[in-house]
């Protein structure tokens, strides 16, 4: 199973030289239609991308002059004060945060000791979210090598639905990832698997402060982005983007995967999806930033 860690470590960096930027955000119209849409898809992405040995200002001033509008930290953990002074500094919003153990420390581990860790965990990181001023917080819900599905899915919602409380108090929602970790999902499955369970697991939890953060690169291995996206609709709170080739069967940049992006953005427009999308790829400097930053405006931005 690929982490978002062993993502990073195991992503080619490509040699790009220095892109002019179009704007963080658009307004555009499907070319396959005479209906203009309204997706407004706001660019953001995960810290550790901005490989930089500077300060957390210098950093969210690299991901700003590579055209993102917001950055994504991982909580609880960080300096809020710091964090704080950087995004007023440089313009940059912290729009959201990523649970900083949810792999290791799961709502799902038959340990009830484990699974009040993790509890407290997402609590912490909804609060630390809140004082930066970001709305959601990326949850992994569990992993399904901690019992079998039915118990899994239990003690996922039963744990996470304690939460549930805290992210109305603080005003953040709890954005669960659709990840490889063998849980609402076969991973040795095949490419036509649907978003039911997880949907059905979203609607267990019964709260306007749960969602997905839905990593379209992801699910390329499980089948079709675009069927998913319809199928969650509503549920769908914020995106993550990255590449994976199915014929390669490995990750990928954006523009050098098999995704059939003209599908993923006709479905963003049946939802009428209008948001943030995070970009959770290999790190790099400036100039490779630019360079995601322009893939995800030429494949996710209707022209």
């Amino acid at each position: 199973m690929l982490n978002r860690r062993k993502f990073v470590q195991s992503t080619a960096i490509a040699a790009v030289g220095a892109i002019a930027m179009s704007p963080s955000f658009t307004h555009a119209q499907d070319a396959s239609s005479t209906k203009a849409n309204a997706i407004r898809l706001r660019k953001s992405l995960k810290l550790y991308m901005v490989k930089s040995s500077g300060t957390l200002a210098d950093k969210f001033a690299i991901a700003r002059k590579a055209g993102f509008e917001g950055v994504e930290l991982d909580a609880p953990g960080f300096d809020i004060d710091e964090a704080k002074a950087a995004a007023k500094s440089t313009g940059i919003v912290i729009d959201g945060t990523v649970n900083h153990n949810h792999w290791s420390v799961r709502h799902t581990d038959a340990d009830a000791a484990v699974r009040a860790e993790a509890l407290k965990s997402c609590t912490d990181g909804l609060r630390a979210t809140a004082a930066v001023g970001g709305d959601t917080m990326l949850l992994v819900a569990g992993h399904g090598k901690d019992g079998t599905p039915q118990e899994v899915f239990d003690r996922a919602v039963a744990n996470i639905r304690l939460a549930i409380p805290v992210a109305e108090e603080v005003g953040v929602k709890i954005a669960i990832e659709n990840v490889w970790n063998n849980f609402l999902y076969d991973h040795e499955g095949g490419a036509d698997q649907t978003a039911d369970e997880l949907a059905r697991f979203v609607d267990a939890l019964a709260s306007p402060w749960v969602g997905v953060q839905f990593d379209i690169g992801n699910h390329w291995k499980y089948g079709d982005p675009a069927g998913w996206i319809r199928t969650l609709g509503k549920r769908i709170i914020k995106l993550d983007v990255k590449g994976y080739s199915r014929a390669k069967n490995d990750w990928t940049q954006m523009a050098a995967s098999d995704i059939d992006w003209a599908s993923v953005r006709k479905a963003l427009a049946e939802v009428d999806f209008k948001g943030w999308v995070a970009a959770e790829m290999a790190d790099g400097d400036l100039d490779y930033l630019k360079q995601v930053s322009k893939e995800m405006d030429d494949l996710l931005v209707m022209g």
